[in-house]
């Protein structure tokens, strides 16, 4: 179990620095072909609510949506810092693990103010396949049932 968690964390701390440092064209590899990438509420999250603030079912529509960040979107220039809490462990069965992660993404706009921008916890199912452990579903619950327009980069 501890090796997991430890081979968890890293990608988890892989993903958010790709996000970070403004590699979003790295960012759909951290998912299988066949993904889900979800952010909601706490609160839909909690009564089962299936619709999400943002939703993509493949990593192909999560490819569309750096292009479309990068050539169409336009929004205020800015960057995200992650701060991620250690994955719990929720179950391990058949090369696929379910784990909880707590983040806090601090945004920092172009003029230099920074704001917390998110807090919550992923909720995701990674499949071990080789080397590196791979994102079949990430649900990003956010616990402000409040989102900024600014929601461009992904969490």
């Amino acid at each position: 179990m501890n090796d997991v968690v430890g081979l968890i964390n890293h990608v988890q701390n892989a993903y958010a620095r790709c996000i970070d440092n403004g590699e979003l064209e790295a960012w759909p590899g951290f998912f299988e072909e066949n993904c889900t990438y979800k952010i909601t509420t706490a609160d839909n999250f909690a009564q089962g609510l299936e619709a999400g603030v943002i939703f993509a079912n493949s990593r192909g529509m999560l490819r569309d949506r750096v292009a479309s960040l990068r050539e169409a979107n336009i929004y205020e220039r800015h960057v995200y810092r992650h701060f991620l809490g250690q994955p719990w462990i929720v179950s391990q069965e058949k090369g696929e693990v379910r784990s909880e992660t707590s983040f806090f993404v601090a945004r920092i706009m172009r003029d230099g103010s920074t704001d917390v921008y998110a807090t919550g916890r992923y909720v995701d199912t990674w499949r071990l396949n080789g080397a590196a452990p791979k994102l079949k579903e990430r649900i990003v619950v956010c616990d402000s049932s409040r989102f900024d327009t600014l929601l461009a980069l992904p969490l």
